[in-house]
């Protein structure tokens, strides 16, 4: 069983930069795959990062490519979500996700986790 609890959401203007932090707990936590979605207001849940613990693979959607970096602290079991050049289209709630099903490749599918965090909301006004 793996926990995740995000923090670090909020309301910024267009531009501004906001980190997000996803706290796993569980056993073997460094065999997963940490995923970022996001869900929009009347919008489909999408993919926006994912990374595997050891960081061999890393995937972004194409939409936040150059401005959104994933990482993690091995100590602190966090694994973050860097957000720069915010712009209104990124306003969306953002859920940290898990899974160890693909082991070293980060599945970019929402039906490939199965761990979910409760969601962080990120407003950015224009």
């Amino acid at each position: 069983q793996v926990q995740l609890v995000e923090s670090g959401g909020g309301l910024v203007q267009a531009g501004d930069s906001l980190r997000l932090s996803c706290a796993a707990s569980g056993r073997l936590i460094s065999s997963y795959t940490i995923g970022w979605f996001r869900q929009a207001p009347g919008k489909e849940r999408e993919f926006v990062a994912a990374r595997t613990w050891s960081g061999d693979s890393i995937n972004y959607a194409d939409s936040v490519k150059g401005r959104f970096t994933i990482s993690r602290d091995n100590a602190k079991n966090t694994v973050y979500l860097q957000m720069n050049s915010l712009t209104p289209s990124d306003t969306a709630v953002y859920y940290c996700t898990a899974t160890n099903k693909w082991g070293t490749i980060a599945t970019m599918s929402q039906y490939d986790y199965p761990y979910w965090g409760q969601g962080t909301q990120v407003t950015v006004s224009s």
